[in-house]
């Protein structure tokens, strides 16, 4: 675990400032406490980092489930009732994980997973823009196009166009964004390649540094920095005011079918964002380790029972995080763990000093991110691909960028299935006519390797179309697999056929059988098996 901990240990430094303010914003979004969002990142690095089979992926309070908790906490009656799903969630999530249910999120197509990947980085980009110009307030990690504050994606970008033409704008949260932007290409184009100090001291840390210094060296000027345009972590007084921001579940409320309910909506919805996080980090992986899916449920659900115990909200593999430790070189699970530890030493030593951290900053490290993760190349590689590919891949990101999470993925997936449909319906057979007279009436058809009921509609519509007095031969020496439908199909084709004075040849593995009078009494005999 510590053998690349040269490469680990600066990638759980850029990790810790990602996840920083959005642990913050994603407990605000949820309607949580502040706190809840610091406890579910410090036990998604170090408990399930420790847990999972994943080198690079990172788990944390997931922006996806924040509308759910927001619903539930106030349809449960408070957070400590709200707490009792959450362990309920992480129960139902290892009982997942021993019926080996990891194995769902290889069903969704690759088109769909890098469109959630690219949508997912226009977000963050078009999310930033306000706080780049230190101009919005909502939080950090709301990846809904609707916000709390019933703005959208495209109106807050409009107020920060607004607020640019007319310079009502933040200069000192500008200026330190831009300064941080040129500190981070300049580290990653030039810098990165000019020693092993460059690549030990990342530049987002660089960046962090010079953005406390800017608005310490500022403050009360012209360009100073208002504090709703800084971090903002808790702060207490003293231990027992530290040990007073943990809530914890009350378990009078276990025997509500609505408590269960919420449990099971955690379970499912957390477990299906977790899996497409893996299937798309381990795409992302430049070293294409794979991640066991079943230990990855077991360890997120160990640490959705603790983080519930404890006062934290849900967890999930996140794709931002996993994706920020991918692009800055982490290479084992140690990132992830170490980051977890700089939560936890942060929040309980220097959180005053994580308090002077302009959000501006953090928004040009975010900025990178999510080029990364859509860049324009990837649309041009898509598109090449060709129709089946791009249009899952664009109804996805479509989706994502004016719905939220989960809907973007349903759709690119429903769309994917659509494609599927419709490639099954021109792929079932082949259809030509023997000879070069067409008149002779000679036809043959030969099935594909597999033909199921999806294939009805193709087969019937190219049978009925045969004309009378004309030949058919029926190739099915290739066919592995056929599905009842079809031969109830080519039952009532007999019928037909003798109407329509139209002779049938039936070519399979066992010969050949001229009009053969019942179909279902001969593939019951030479059925061919799968």
């Amino acid at each position: 675990m510590f053998k690349y901990i040269k490469n680990d240990l600066p990638a759980s430094i850029v990790v810790f400032f990602v996840a920083l303010p959005l642990c913050l914003g994603i407990a605000l979004a949820s309607g949580a406490p502040l706190f809840s969002g610091l406890i579910a990142g410090i036990i998604g690095g170090i408990v399930v980092g420790s847990l999972s089979g994943s080198n690079i992926g990172v788990s944390g309070p997931a922006a996806g489930l924040a509308a759910i908790v927001l619903t539930a906490i106030g349809a449960l009656g408070g957070y400590q009732n709200f707490l009792v799903a959450v362990v309920i969630g992480g129960a139902i999530q290892l009982l997942l994980g021993f019926l080996r249910a990891g194995i769902i999120g290889y069903y969704f197509p690759s088109s769909v997973i890098k469109g959630m990947l690219t949508g997912i980085g226009i977000i963050i980009i078009l999310k930033q823009i306000p706080h780049f110009f230190g101009m919005d307030e909502d939080p950090q990690g709301d990846f809904a196009f609707l916000q709390i504050d019933g703005e959208n994606t495209l109106t807050e970008l409009l107020k920060a166009i607004n607020a640019l033409i007319s310079g009502n704008v933040s200069m000192g949260a500008t200026i330190i964004a831009i300064i941080a932007m040129a500190i981070l290409l300049l580290w990653s184009n030039v810098l990165s390649n000019k020693g092993k100090i460059f690549q030990l001291v990342q530049g987002p840390l660089v960046a962090v540094v010079v953005g406390i210094i800017f608005y310490v060296t500022t403050k009360g000027g012209s360009l100073g920095i208002t504090d709703n345009h800084l971090v903002s972590v808790p702060v207490p007084e003293d231990f027992d005011s530290f040990l007073g921001q943990f809530s914890f579940p009350n378990f009078s409320a276990i025997t509500r079918m609505d408590v269960w309910i919420t449990g099971f909506t955690i379970a499912i919805v957390a477990s299906l964002e977790t899996l497409l996080c893996v299937e798309a980090t381990d795409k992302l992986d430049p070293h294409k380790n794979v991640t066991p899916t079943n230990r990855e449920l077991l360890a997120q659900g160990t640490g959705n029972i603790i983080s519930g115990f404890i006062g934290g909200l849900p967890i999930t593999q996140v794709i931002v995080r996993s994706s920020a430790n991918i692009q800055s070189g982490g290479r084992t699970k140690m990132s992830a763990i170490i980051h977890g530890f700089f939560l936890l030493i942060s929040v309980i030593l220097i959180p005053k000093l994580l308090n002077m951290i302009p959000l501006s900053v953090l928004a040009a490290v975010l900025f990178i991110v999510g080029f990364k993760l859509a860049k324009p190349s990837t649309f041009k590689t898509m598109f090449s691909l060709g129709w089946k590919q791009w249009v899952p891949f664009i109804v996805t990101i479509l989706g994502i960028v004016f719905i939220d999470l989960l809907w973007g993925i349903g759709l690119g997936l429903a769309v994917g299935i659509v494609v599927i449909l419709i490639k099954s319906f021109q792929n079932s057979h082949f259809l030509h006519i023997e000879g070069e007279d067409v008149d002779d009436g000679k036809i043959k058809m030969t099935l594909a390797e597999e033909v199921t009921f999806f294939n009805k509609g193709a087969i019937l519509k190219e049978l009925d179309s045969l004309p009378h007095d004309s030949f058919l031969e029926l190739d099915v020496r290739k066919t592995r697999y056929l599905d009842n439908d079809i031969i109830e199909i080519l039952e009532d084709f007999a019928f037909k056929a003798k109407e329509r004075n139209i002779d049938i040849r039936l070519v399979s593995e066992r010969g050949i059988v001229e009009n053969p009078h019942s179909y279902i009494e001969f593939f019951k005999l030479d059925k061919p098996k799968k």
